[in-house]
């Protein structure tokens, strides 16, 4: 949790410095999503591995927050942003609707991917607009987080094996 942190702070204070040009589609989902997942996780009684999904939500939460300090600091919004967060909604109104926890937890990686499509396009036009160091905290983050698992379940290993991939892209763009 402290190097998700320390990951998220430098992008924060990159958000206030306008260096940084948060998607907030992606961020905003990101913490939805990851709040969610959280939920899921405590149902599948995960354990404290679970404690890093809710920093995937808390973090993009804050990073949302500062981005609407600074009217320079956001990235602006297109067509194919709105379609990777509509994709990614549909993912969350599906976990709604399935009652099966790991099909939900399924649903969520799938709109959590969606939700980032959208920066792994900015990474790779725009990669200074970008922070690498905060991605790269969540790569060795979601990586630890992996570690403290005692038995691999899909509900233990999806979100942040997901994560840590995606992490990883993004960082080697950037």
């Amino acid at each position: 949790m402290v190097l998700s942190l320390v990951g998220a702070s430098g992008y924060i204070r990159d958000t206030l410095r306008g260096v940084t040009a948060p998607n907030r589609v992606t961020w905003g989902l990101w913490a939805l999503e990851g709040v969610l997942a959280f939920v899921v996780e405590i149902q599948q009684k995960v354990g404290i591995a679970s404690l890093m999904t809710l920093m995937l939500g808390l973090a993009p939460l804050i990073v949302v927050a500062v981005s609407f300090r600074d009217s320079l600091s956001v990235w602006k919004i297109g067509v194919f942003d709105i379609v990777c967060g509509v994709i990614s909604l549909l993912g969350i109104v599906f976990w709604a609707i399935v009652k099966e926890p790991t099909v939900a937890l399924v649903s969520f990686v799938v709109a959590d991917q969606a939700a980032a499509l959208p920066t792994l396009r900015k990474a790779w036009l725009a990669p200074s607009s970008e922070t690498s160091w905060t991605f790269l905290m969540g790569t060795l983050t979601t990586g630890i987080t992996l570690l403290t698992l005692r038995h691999f379940t899909t509900a233990g290993v999806l979100f942040p094996g997901t994560i840590m991939v995606t992490d990883f892209v993004l960082t080697l763009l950037i």
